[in-house]
């Protein structure tokens, strides 16, 4: 039985629908003449209604729902399963009765979860001079999808109808079953499952430790020993080595349906596909390779699974989303959803000739994001990923797009990115911007709103160039160490704004930072023009894979020296997946397109590189034992409330001497006070040089210093916790070139000091 609502009966609507579809496709509208007409009826359908876009599945049916403004004619396709060649139904809508405003809607009686749709959308064209990009001949996966099947697409073939030009040899109409080669499709879930009183972590970002990882690469590799490589439920059997590792949140790579064929035609022609997932085509939708089930009903499910296991670990699950630019491309680009719906809303068009899209993604398209619909589709796919699915945050790929208003030009009130601020839903979620675009807009510090934190690119680079052995400007090592207050607090920000980092998906990896001083990107198929020239690298003397000890000694000291600066900075810092075991790409630092063993983590590394595990954990462990390195608040060099010690004070090779002045400065101190009575000092000397350097200790009156870092040691005396670490009773300490040391303060525990 058909819910209330829906006013028509079975009887009267069915056949008003029969006869429609009659007259519809008999119609004088020569292009359906030849259309496979299908009359017989296998569900009774109903009017529907516009109260929510999407499949909403009920007791009795599916309620079908989209937007567009300005089709003049919408059909659902109804087929038996992902790959069936024709559609099990045709329901076309009448706009006199499955219209309401510019919401197209149908309820379908007795469909079930698991049910599969497409649909079918025309209207005016000139796409020239309104931008309107109906295709009768394409078949439009459901922007709303909350599962989809790419089974059967091709985007090349999908590509062939962009230009609206008739095309002797492709000029086939979708009902003959041409379009089951090429589309995506949509399928009904049923929304119920028992999260076990599961809801969302949301850490306080000043005790997060953020580890960056691409779900399918995580387990891929032969050796990962998982059920299902490559998958959610794959990485639930990992969850013990994250846990172990001390992270308290995992970002994932894009994780929303993505197209994998998306990349240039040379890479393609090579065997590869877009493995990054920054290509987003379905926003409420988890990737289907993604899940083990061939089932996509069930991929929501195991995506929850997933989630739910994190949390039960005690970590929390961030989004890395793609909402900037969407699959479809530029003029060239295939239709898949929004540009068969509503182009001229969803994109930046250009205004001469709307054929045109305004590129300031790089990927051809750029989302359109604050015109009002645009927003709340964005806003409502945020609320689905947090309420639905309990996600913890969200990391914004090329965020800076969130501020340019509808004419392109960056606008401070941009109501996306407020809007997500104010809202109720999100005001626990971590929201973090990529600040800036391919268009050269670059906000660090400025994005609009107060609360999101900001990947810090400055931070990267200063302390890459300071790692390297530049001569920087020792002041913005400082700052960066200590939150880029210059940054941050100008703005009225908070050091937690600051998400640090040295490396992450984009570039090199932490072993190649150290191993190469250019790129070596030629498996791409882009004859190595693709990615960053300028990495801010240094090969350590040998360009990639060596057998010399010095400089593998070298390198896996200046490693140890990267995690330290990292790990002791105010902020909040991410890690990059792999850096832990020297993961290596050989010189690719634009690896979007290897799924292969290139970019897979190798689980054998466990075991090669126990060393710098240890290391890391110990680091993380480190951090999270002391509070000092986690204040909310910006160092100010003044004494904490109830001390008499100022909360930092800086230092060179003499206490209370840092060579700020000194632009060929490679060397630095600091003491951070101690929070509370838990807590302890920490002296940090750190020297880039490439010679040894004896720095004088500051006297505390009753402390005593105790050697808990050195990153020029071997492990496991190369960091070591409380009581194993031994009493430093020198008032010098010599740091051998290119090391970081660090002591804590404490009161004398015996005579065996060194």
């Amino acid at each position: 039985m058909a819910p209330a609502f829906f006013c028509h009966s079975a009887c009267l609507y069915s056949y008003i629908s029969l006869v429609w579809s009659i007259i519809f496709y008999r119609s004088s509208n020569k292009k359906y003449y030849n259309c496979v007409i299908i009359m017989a009826e296998q569900y009774l359908i109903y009017p529907g209604n516009n109260l929510t876009t999407g499949a909403t599945l009920h007791s009795e049916g599916v309620n079908f729902c989209i937007f567009s403004r300005h089709a003049t004619s919408v059909c659902l396709y109804l087929y038996e399963n992902v790959d069936s060649k024709t559609p099990l139904q045709i329901v076309p809508l009448d706009p006199s009765i499955n219209r309401t405003f510019f919401f197209w809607h149908v309820f379908v009686d007795g469909v079930e979860a698991g049910c599969v749709y497409n649909w079918v959308v025309d209207g005016p064209g000139d796409t020239k001079h309104t931008g309107y990009r109906f295709d009768h001949r394409v078949a439009i996966l459901d922007p709303w999808a909350r599962a989809v099947s790419d089974k059967l697409w091709d985007r090349a073939k999908a590509a062939l109808h962009t230009s609206h030009v008739k095309h002797k040899k492709h000029d086939v109409t979708i009902q003959n079953g041409s379009e089951a080669a090429n589309a995506i499709r949509a399928v009904v879930v049923d929304n119920s499952y028992d999260w076990e009183g599961d809801e969302p972590i949301n850490h306080p970002l000043e005790e997060s430790i953020i580890y960056e990882l691409h779900v399918g690469g995580f387990t891929r590799h032969p050796n990962a020993g998982v059920k299902h490589p490559g998958t959610f439920s794959a990485l639930i059997e990992k969850i013990p080595y994250l846990k172990e590792l001390g992270v308290t949140d995992v970002e994932l790579m894009p994780i929303m349906a993505f197209d994998e064929q998306d990349l240039p035609p040379s890479s393609a022609e090579l065997g590869l596909k877009n493995y990054w997932g920054y290509s987003t085509h379905s926003f409420f939708a988890p990737h289907p390779r993604y899940c083990h089930s061939k089932n996509p009903e069930q991929h929501v499910r195991e995506f929850r699974d997933m989630v739910k296991a994190f949390h039960k670990a005690g970590i929390g699950v961030i989004l890395d989303v793609v909402y900037n630019h969407t699959a479809e491309g530029g003029e060239g680009g295939p239709t898949i959803n929004f540009k068969g719906l509503f182009n001229d809303i969803m994109y930046h068009l250009e205004e001469k000739d709307k054929r045109k899209y305004r590129d300031y993604t790089g990927c051809g398209n750029t989302v359109n994001c604050n015109h009002p619909l645009a927003t709340r589709f964005i806003i409502n796919s945020l609320l689905y990923w947090v309420k639905e699915m309990h996600v913890d945050g969200f990391r914004f790929d090329l965020a800076s797009v969130f501020s340019r208003g509808e004419d392109g030009e960056p606008m401070y009130n941009a109501p996306l990115p407020w809007s997500i601020e104010f809202s109720q839903t999100l005001r626990a979620t971590k929201i973090i911007a990529e600040t800036w675009d391919a268009a050269g807009l670059y906000q660090l510090g400025t994005f609009p709103g107060f609360r999101w934190s900001e990947w810090n690119g400055r931070y990267r680079d200063t302390i890459r160039r300071f790692i390297r052995g530049d001569k920087v400007v020792i002041g913005e090592v400082a700052s960066c160490i200590t939150g880029s207050s210059d940054v941050y607090k100008p703005q009225d920000r908070l050091p937690i704004n600051s998400i640090n980092f040295i490396t992450c998906h984009d570039g090199f990896t932490l072993n190649d930072l150290l191993s190469y001083n250019h790129k070596h990107n030629d498996a791409n198929g882009e004859g190595n023009r693709d990615g960053h020239n300028d990495n801010l690298s240094w090969n350590c003397g040998v360009e990639g894979d060596t057998d010399n000890t010095d400089i593998l000694a070298l390198r896996q000291r200046q490693s140890k020296n990267s995690i330290a600066l990292l790990l002791l900075s105010q902020g909040v810092p991410m890690l990059y997946s792999g850096d832990e075991i020297s993961r290596s790409q050989q010189g690719n630092n634009n690896a979007y397109c290897q799924d292969n063993k290139l970019s897979w983590f190798d689980w054998k590394g466990l075991e090669t590189h126990k060393a710098q595990i240890r290391f890391l954990r110990q680091m993380i462990a480190f951090r999270k034992r002391h509070r000092c390195l986690r204040d909310r608040r910006f160092l100010t060099g003044n004494p904490r409330n109830g001390s008499n010690m100022p909360d930092i004070s800086w230092h060179g090779l003499l206490p209370d001497q840092p060579l700020w002045s000194d632009d060929n400065a490679q060397v630095l101190a600091f003491t951070i006070a101690a929070m509370d009575a838990n807590d302890t000092h920490l002296h940090v000397m750190i020297n880039m040089a490439d010679h040894h350097n004896e720095f004088i200790l500051p006297t505390i009156p009753g402390c005593n210093w105790y050697r808990a870092i050195d990153t020029y040691l071997a492990s496991p005396e190369d960091i070591l916790p409380p009581p194993t670490q031994p009493w430093h009773k020198n008032h010098t300490y010599v740091l051998h070139g290119r090391s970081v040391v660090v002591l804590e303060g404490s009161v004398a525990i015996g005579e065996n000091g060194v």
